[in-house]
Formats: structure tokens, C-alpha cells, sequence
């Protein structure tokens, strides 16, 4: 095989070039978070909702007329995507934080227990699976301030398990044990593995050949596809005092050349994609991204977690185009569909903005958010961190998560199809709206 054709089988592929049973995390292997919907859901009325026994951070796939998802009930799940009715479930052996990703009857998703899976799309029964090194959190010592502070603790803020993206044949996938995967899609069988320096929950990017990933341990790698060789790593900023400001968790996108995303150091970042080197930043004021950007028509856009900002700027300068304020912080990353991003936010918030006016246009509320918003939201409808978080230690600090999570928090992606937009909720719930 030539080098040209070896390019061209790593190639981004164009979403309307994707066959139809293929969805990935983002949309397609770049992440631009675009989806061709036939419409806009108007996020008015509940399709159907279908009930998990645990909370879901995964974010759906929709291919054909099923929706697959995992749940930290330690399943993944199919759905019908016209009634919500259950196709089938499997099961592992820890929570599925991961987004699936299918492609030619396959789907693909890992699971905290450290292992891998290919499932059958349509019937569930299980093809391979992989067994990593072992699945963990990022970890230091007095993570975010907490008491004691010499004791080195799991940071109850790292949720997600890195998302699986298809090219060329091969599935990629970033894991706890500190690696970057490539494996046969087919077979499941090891092509190459790369090793960074902490954990990998951020989903890779793949556009030209080229595998872009971010680590826990602050760079951002390119990597060449077909053979993990390291082509450049980008450094991002630390924080040895309470490690509050520093990782990546944010899964890149790739557009013009350019790889965006963001990071806990309160940046969000443009880096060349060929030599990366760094072309501008924006600076969140301490805000974290952990969302992946969207990207369309030489716009970026995300929103953050401090400040509680959804942002759009220009792609090629980052100059500020708008910046709204949402009322909570938000990990979910953007969905674009006829000129609206849905995105979700931790009080049980799904959020429509139009793109043209900077505005949001409609919202929805979930299950747990009219439940308990009196328990944990001020006057206002912002956050009470009073009520959330006893004191600051870990235990308090997962304390206050839970409480959080008990408003249907919305950390799972949306995804736009034949007019309905579904997500994910920490009540359990898979949401179809319209």
C-alpha cells in the first residue's frame, strides 16, 4: 500500500459520507459535533423516556431506528428510537461511562471494569472484548483543597470514560491505565498502544491520518494513526498546589487544520494540527472545559464550568462573537443541528441557543430538576453550594456531587436525529424530546 493510500484510508470522513449505521461519539472521527437532523426540536414535549437503574453520563449513539447508550448500572443499552422500548441490554461489570460507537453491526464501548466490548447491534450478544491494564480516576494529593491535604485521593469530578471513535477499520480509545488503544475493529486484536503519562478519558480525534488525544497528564498528543508513533505533544498548564488546574478532559476537534479543545487549566486552546504549535487561547477566568467544542461555518463553541459561560468565538482568531451566562456549570459538550447547539448543564437543564441571534432560544427540565431544584438552587435557579457541599473534605465533596446528581444533572451529550434531540440524565433517565 502507498503512503497516499495510507493517508486516505485515516482520512476524515465527511458526516454525510458515513454509511447509516455508523455513529460515533461527536458525530463523526473529527468531533465537530454537527448533525445533519431533518429538523429542530423545539425541546416542547417528551417523545418517550426510558428508565435506567443508575445514572447515565454516557452519551447516546443513534443509528438507524436504534439508540444505544450506557448506563452506570453497569449496562449497555439498545432502544427502539421510535417508542423508547428495549431491544436489549448488556451487561459488564461496571458502570458504562463510555459513549458507544457503532459501525457494521458492531457496537463498541468500554466499561470501568477495564475491559472493552464489541456487542452485536442487533441482537447484544458479545463479539470480543479487550481487556486493558485496568480502569482508575485521576488522582492527587488534596485534590481541589480537600482535608487532609497530603493524602492522595481520586478526583470525584473525573466521570467519564473515554469514548470510542471508528476509522479506517480500526476502533481507538483512550483508558485509565494511561494508554491510547488501537485495536481491529473487526477482530479486537491489539495494532498498537501508546502510553502518556496519567489517564486518557478524553475521546480521540482522528483527521489526515492523525490521532489527537489529551491526557491527565497535561499534553495533548498527535499521534500517526496507523502506527501510534508520536508526531507532537502540546503542553498545557499545572497546578502541583491543589491540582484543581490541570488535565485534559476535553475530547478535541479538528477543523481547517486546527485542533480545539479545552482544559482545567482554565484555558481553551487552538493549536496547529501538522506542528502544535499553539495559535490562540481563551481564557476562562479559572473555568474549566471539560466539554468537547462544536464547529461549524469557522465558529467554536462550548461552554464552561466556573463563570458558567457557553461561549462561541471565531475559529480562526478566537475573537468573541458571543458569550451567554447559564445558571450552572456545564461538562456536557454542544450538538448542532439547523442552526441550534443543544447542550446540557448539572442543575437538570437542556439548553437550545440559536446561533444567529446568541440567544437561547428553549430549554427543557428534567425529572430530578423539578424534584429536588428546591432542595440545591437558590431564588435565582443557580447553584446553592451551601446546601450541596457538608465541608471539604473528599467525602464531602462527594456528598455534594450526589446531592448534584439527584437534579437530573445533563453531563451526557446530546445527539440530533430525525428531529428528536436525546441525552442522558443522572436521574437515571435516556431522554427523547421534541
Amino acid at each position: 500500500m502507498t503512503s497516499i493510500f495510507k493517508l486516505a484510508a485515516f482520512s476524515l470522513l465527511s458526516l454525510s459520507a458515513l454509511p447509516a449505521e455508523t455513529a460515533m461519539f461527536r458525530g463523526d472521527p473529527a468531533h465537530s459535533g454537527v448533525y445533519d437532523a431533518s429538523g429542530a426540536p423545539g425541546l416542547s414535549s417528551v417523545k418517550w423516556k426510558f428508565k435506567t437503574a443508575a445514572r447515565i453520563f454516557s452519551s447516546p449513539a443513534a443509528a438507524g431506528s436504534a439508540v444505544y447508550f450506557g448506563s452506570s448500572d453497569h449496562n449497555l443499552y439498545a432502544v427502539n428510537a421510535s417508542d423508547g422500548s428495549l431491544r436489549w441490554k448488556f451487561h459488564t461489570e461496571g458502570p458504562v461511562n463510555s459513549s458507544p460507537a457503532i459501525e457494521s453491526g458492531i457496537v463498541y464501548a468500554g466499561s470501568l471494569d477495564g475491559n472493552f466490548y464489541a456487542v452485536d447491534a442487533e441482537t447484544g450478544k458479545l463479539k470480543w472484548k479487550f481487556k486493558t491494564s485496568g480502569e482508575r480516576r485521576f488522582s492527587a494529593p488534596g485534590i481541589h483543597g480537600a482535608i487532609p491535604r497530603t493524602e492522595v485521593m481520586p478526583d470525584p469530578y473525573d466521570v467519564f470514560l473515554s469514548s470510542p471513535v471508528l476509522a479506517g477499520g480500526v476502533v481507538y480509545f483512550g483508558s485509565g491505565d494511561h494508554n491510547v488503544y488501537a485495536l481491529d475493529a473487526k477482530a479486537g486484536d491489539l495494532k498498537w498502544k501508546f502510553t502518556t503519562g496519567n489517564v486518557i478519558h478524553a475521546s480521540p480525534a482522528i483527521d489526515g491520518g492523525t490521532l489527537y488525544v489529551g491526557s491527565w497528564d497535561r499534553y495533548l498528543y498527535a499521534l500517526d494513526a496507523q502506527t501510534g508513533s508520536l508526531r507532537w505533544k502540546f503542553e498545557t498548564g499545572d497546578d502541583t498546589e491543589i491540582y484543581n488546574q490541570i488535565g485534559i478532559a476535553s475530547s478535541a476537534a479538528v477543523a481547517g487544520g486546527v485542533v480545539y479543545f479545552g482544559c482545567r487549566d482554565g484555558h481553551f486552546y487552538a493549536v496547529d494540527a501538522k506542528t502544535g504549535v499553539e495559535k490562540w487561547k481563551e481564557d476562562n477566568h479559572r473555568g474549566w472545559v471539560i466539554a468537547s467544542p462544536a464547529i461549524q461555518n469557522g465558529v467554536v463553541y462550548f461552554p464552561t464550568s466556573e463563570g458558567t459561560r457557553f461561549k462561541a468565538l471565531d475559529a480562526a482568531t478566537g475573537r468573541m462573537i458571543f458569550n451567554i451566562e447559564n445558571k450552572a456549570i456545564s461538562f456536557s459538550s454542544p450538538a448542532i443541528a439547523k442552526g441550534i447547539a443543544y447542550f446540557g448543564s448539572s442543575d437538570g437543564w437542556v439548553h437550545a441557543v440559536n446561533l444567529k441571534s446568541g440567544r437561547t432560544q428553549s430549554e427543557f427540565q428534567t425529572e430530578g430538576s423539578k424534584q429536588n431544584a428546591s432542595k440545591y438552587l437558590d431564588a435565582q435557579g443557580k447553584m446553592n453550594t451551601a446546601a450541596l457541599y457538608p465541608d471539604i473534605t473528599l467525602d464531602g465533596v462527594i456528598i455534594g456531587m450526589d446531592r448534584m446528581f439527584s437534579l437530573g444533572s445533563v453531563l451526557s451529550s446530546p445527539v440530533v436525529a430525525d428531529g428528536v434531540v436525546y441525552f442522558g440524565s443522572t436521574d437515571g433517565y435516556l431522554y427523547a424530546v421534541m
